[in-house]
């Protein structure tokens, strides 16, 4: 548990943003495998997935991060094992009536205490950094339709609609993660208004819903983050192509994909692979680097954000 505590001692006591602080699961730290530590201020969450800590363990942790932090200290610790979580609050309290951390300029509803997800994947910044500047750079704002399919709580709508987006349609299986995604956008102030983009939210299956997804198209991004496994909802070896071979028709000429693979067992090479079968007309433009805490041992393990563009008109 060493490098775990060698990293408290540095950290930066008050971060501003949301970011992780240890990545024990990239396996560059022998030992702590197990082990993550992020920052949602004004609180640190511990992660340990399952190898439970003990009180022993906890207690030398939360001596660290007090020396470090000092008695505004506010952190909580979740185990996670075979599809379940257990999370206390091991000082300090968490923000009421809510949670709210930043990242990049925006502002998410995050909740520590309850479920694995927590409102905001850290891991995902960097992919929210690229939509954010493919919408800022796009060359033709006066039409930039962004479907955003598996939207969770529509943090990837957020920074599209922040730089720019005329339009974006997000569609998920859940009507709470997406009454989340609609408070996120309040926090940003994107509600209608006169020059000002708009976020529709559709809480269908997705599969079932390639209709109404068509009709409101083309589009010129589409965002494809599932989850890489979730029984009877998304299964990522199966259903990635039931995906892969909708996007031509769904894209813009010139239109951009952003492909999201989030599983050690696959590799960069099954969604190359499927999408030189399924989608050969769009061509793989690169892959988005992961955020540096992340860094993993094997990349092909880690996060993979692929970007792919359909071909120019001519």
């Amino acid at each position: 548990m060493q490098p775990l505590l060698d990293t408290i001692a540095t950290l930066t006591p008050n971060p501003t943003e949301a970011h992780r602080i240890f990545h024990g699961r990239g396996g560059l730290h022998p030992g702590c495998e197990h082990l993550a530590l992020d920052a949602f201020p004004p609180v640190w969450l511990l992660t340990s997935f399952s190898q439970p800590l003990s009180e022993v363990e906890l207690a030398e942790i939360h001596s660290a991060l007090s020396a470090r932090c000092g008695p505004t200290l506010s952190w909580a610790y979740q185990f996670r094992h075979e599809g379940r979580s257990e999370t206390r609050l091991m000082a300090g309290s968490l923000p009421e009536p809510q949670h709210i951390v930043s990242e990049q300029g925006a502002r998410y509803l995050v909740h520590l205490l309850r479920g694995q997800n927590h409102g905001l994947f850290l891991d995902m910044a960097e992919g929210r950094r690229w939509v954010r500047e493919c919408v800022a750079g796009w060359p033709d704002k006066r039409r930039l339709k962004v479907l955003n399919l598996f939207a969770y709580t529509c943090a990837f709508s957020v920074v599209a609609l922040q730089a720019g987006a005329t339009q974006v349609v997000n569609v998920d299986m859940s009507d709470g993660a997406l009454a989340i995604g609609k408070k996120n956008h309040q926090l940003n102030g994107l509600t209608a208004a006169p020059g000002m983009g708009t976020a529709s939210f559709l809480p269908h299956d997705i599969f079932s819903s390639w209709g109404k997804i068509g009709r409101a198209g083309p589009y010129e991004l589409i965002i494809v983050d599932p989850p890489s496994f979730q029984k009877g909802s998304f299964v990522a070896t199966k259903d990635y192509a039931r995906l892969m071979r909708r996007l031509p028709e769904l894209l813009v000429p010139g239109g951009r994909a952003l492909l999201c693979l989030n599983t050690p067992k696959l590799d960069l090479g099954f969604l190359q692979a499927q999408m030189q079968e399924l989608a050969p007309t769009l061509r793989f433009v690169e892959r988005v680097a992961n955020p540096a805490a992340f860094a993993d041992v094997d990349e092909q393990r880690s996060l993979k954000v692929l970007v792919y563009q359909a071909p120019a008109l001519g």
